[in-house]
């Protein structure tokens, strides 16, 4: 059977039951589950010590009143960091290739964040739309591409995350395919491919950190702006 490039983004089927939701699931199971002590041993100790550092981080463009989304932001960020770097592992399915999958992730917490500051203070988060001292020919078209600004927001969101580790796993595909033929006619040019697959395997892992992070911090920011 021949394959496509593209057939590593399809989601993968066992009996015409999709597994997409399995392979979104599992990766909590690498957190750890609660017990009576405090810290049990060094793994969990460095969880804990990376789960309090993401939380800082992502709470530092918020004032106090954002700190109650704390929960959200850093469970999201864990999620989205542990199922970007299992996708890059072989033979696996990355969830967050999938467009439908980041835009569920994306809109609703933007939505979220937009009725928050509606509901608290509608007359700041109206005012964003219409920058102080604009000319007032300049009002009508200022207001309309503000407002598309603004809806096309969650859309960036998922389209930045699954453009980047789209490309990225068609990359390493790429490269892997070209050492592959290569290897029985030019072995010298095969060696080097494998060096560039290395380093192109190392900065796919940042990126994919990276990218959720971004994800996140995005969200957080447009969070500040409504409360």
């Amino acid at each position: 059977m021949n394959l496509s490039f593209f057939d590593q983004f399809t989601s993968p089927h066992l009996l015409g039951i999709p597994l997409i939701l399995i392979s979104m699931l599992f990766p909590t199971l690498l957190l750890p589950s609660p017990t009576n002590r405090w810290v049990t041993n060094r793994l969990s100790t460095l969880q804990l010590w990376f789960i309090h550092l993401t939380t800082k981080q992502l709470m530092l463009p918020l004032n106090k009143g954002g700190h109650k989304w704390a929960l959200i932001l850093t469970s999201l960020m864990l999620l989205l960091l542990m199922i970007n770097l299992l996708g890059l592992l072989p033979y696996t399915f990355t969830p967050t290739t999938q467009l439908s999958m980041n835009m569920a992730l994306a809109f609703p917490l933007w939505l979220a964040t937009l009725l928050t500051g509606l509901r608290n203070q509608p007359t700041m988060s109206l005012g964003h739309l219409l920058p102080e001292g604009t000319p007032t020919p300049l009002i009508p078209a200022l207001i309309l591409i503000e407002t598309i600004s603004l809806l096309i927001r969650p859309l960036a969101l998922g389209v930045r995350l699954t453009a980047n580790l789209t490309a990225g796993h068609l990359l390493i595909q790429l490269i892997s395919t070209a050492t592959t033929a290569l290897l029985p006619i030019l072995p010298t040019v095969s060696t080097l491919t494998v060096l560039i697959l290395l380093l192109l395997t190392i900065l796919e892992i940042a990126v994919a950190m990276i990218q959720a992070y971004v994800f996140v911090l995005l969200l957080s920011l447009y969070l500040q702006e409504n409360i």
